[in-house]
């Protein structure tokens, strides 16, 4: 599990939201809830651990994108979110400016 982790961290990124819209296209991509830690849901998605996953779905922690905000991304193609490809999906949490 730690290997999966490291290798995980090792593809953390930062992306404008121009990069993702041929992903949201696809339907691949997974907005992260701002409470939840990234590489935690990479993680628990890789390892098929379906108990969390399906309790953050249950609790709407991890969705996909809607139109309302595909819609404002499009208004700010320069919006920037911290992402985690995890085959076959891009899970995405919005940079939230101060």
């Amino acid at each position: 599990m730690s290997d999966l982790r490291a290798e995980l961290t090792e593809i953390l990124d930062e992306a404008e939201w121009e990069w993702l819209i041929p992903h949201v296209q696809r339907d691949a991509v997974i907005l992260v809830a701002p409470d939840l830690n990234l590489l935690d849901v990479g993680v628990a998605i890789a390892s098929d651990n379906i108990p969390s996953v399906e309790q953050w779905i249950d609790q709407q922690l991890i969705t996909k994108p809607t139109t309302v905000q595909v819609g404002e991304w499009n208004g700010n193609r320069s919006k920037r979110f911290n992402t985690l490809i995890v085959q076959p999906y891009v899970l995405v949490k919005e940079i939230v400016s101060a």
